[in-house]
């Protein structure tokens, strides 16, 4: 079953077609310009342009909205706005196509000025909580409910770094400072099966908080206050791969099929997997976003993907969310949040083309200066 299937639509998969398109378009696959104009043409987000604060809250976008009108979905009871985070993600996206089509066609004119339509009436500041201690926060409710503090080490880092960024609405560097690297206590410094974690929660947590960020934002010679980015992802992929690997809770067929713990489906439902949460349950895109930073790990899991059961992970959609070899249980989803990251990312370790174009993009650079970002010491 693909996502396309459902009326219900997460902001997340917007995200994964502007990056896949942007990969697609640079690699001959997709016709350019014109497969851009089927995207913008008949989706809600660039129909409603002209009227950009319909269906939004402070400018973001609900975390889930109905295909078709973008009315919000509740995730949760309360879970009835915005979600900065996932607007985050699909906003990189979509700069990141704006920074491809830099051509002066009137096509190419056109699409910038619908990307930055969206873009540019986020309300940043507004997601920061007046009185409380300085942060972001992921929701704003239309009850003026803001829940979530965005405190690192999670996925999130992208939201700070276009907040910072914003001509409109910037917030404060403090809000980085202490919100997210929370004055420097988000680090961990601790090691695992041999490798040091410079920051986050023990054992690393899922590997799609070190995937989703960096899908556009480039983590090579990267470095704030607290942490090197490179480090600090490829550490989290060693100490995912490292654990699958030698398998402590001995799950059937880890190793021998593949690696990579993260969130996916799984036989009971959904589930977040990572080695201090292990059911058994394996997911191709762990292991295949991680090809920039563990490439031969990620072609060696690639294969075995491939040769498992004689292919029965891969179908037209790409490969089955998740599996568990131990109970002979396959996903029959295919989730569009979970597929994109693996264009990004091998495009990415083939060309650089995603972290190219965003980090040249002029307001990503802006919210990179602004919080103190720099090149690592080699």
């Amino acid at each position: 079953m693909s996502c396309g299937a459902t009326s219900l639509n997460r902001m997340m998969f917007n995200r994964r077609v502007a990056a896949a398109a942007n990969v697609g378009s640079f690699s001959g696959i997709l016709p350019s310009v014109s497969d851009w104009a089927r995207v913008t043409g008949h989706n809600p987000i660039f129909v409603d342009d002209h009227d950009p604060l319909r269906h939004r809250f402070q400018g973001a976008f609900p975390h889930f909205v109905r295909a078709t009108t973008l009315e919000v979905v509740r995730w949760i009871p309360r879970d009835d706005g915005a979600d900065l985070v996932e607007t985050s993600l699909l906003i990189q996206g979509l700069i990141c196509a704006r920074e491809f089509f830099s051509g002066d066609t009137p096509q190419e004119s056109d699409l910038r000025e619908r990307i930055n339509r969206v873009c540019d009436v986020v309300d940043w500041s507004g997601f920061v909580r007046p009185g409380a201690r300085p942060s972001l926060y992921w929701h704003w409710s239309t009850r003026r409910h803001l829940n979530t503090p965005i405190t690192g080490w999670n996925e999130a880092l992208i939201a700070y770094v276009l907040a910072a960024g914003s001509e409109s609405s910037p917030i404060d560097p403090e809000v980085y400072h202490v919100g997210w690297a929370n004055e420097g206590r988000h680090r961990n410094g601790q090691s695992y099966y041999g490798h040091t974690l410079p920051a986050g929660m023990p054992y690393s947590g899922p590997l799609f908080l070190s995937q989703y960020s960096f899908c556009t934002l480039d983590p090579r010679n990267l470095r704030d206050d607290y942490v090197d980015h490179w480090q600090q992802v490829v550490a989290h992929t060693r100490i995912n791969f490292e654990h699958c690997k030698r398998n402590p809770k001995g799950h059937g067929g880890y190793d021998l099929h593949g690696w990579g713990l993260t969130a996916s489906d799984g036989p009971r439902g959904y589930l977040v997997s990572c080695p201090d949460n292990d059911h058994g349950v394996l997911s191709p895109t762990a292991a295949r976003s991680s090809f920039p930073f563990l490439p031969l790990e990620a072609e060696a899991a690639l294969r075995s993907f491939l040769s498992y059961e004689d292919g029965r992970l891969w179908s037209k959609y790409g490969f089955a969310d998740a599996f568990a070899p131990g109970e002979n249980w396959i996903s029959a989803w295919h989730l569009a949040i979970n597929q994109g990251p693996i264009v990004a990312m091998i495009e990415n370790y083939r060309s650089g083309l995603l972290w190219r174009l965003f980090m040249g993009a002029p307001d990503v650079q802006r919210g990179l200066h602004r919080l103190g970002f720099r090149k690592a010491r080699v």
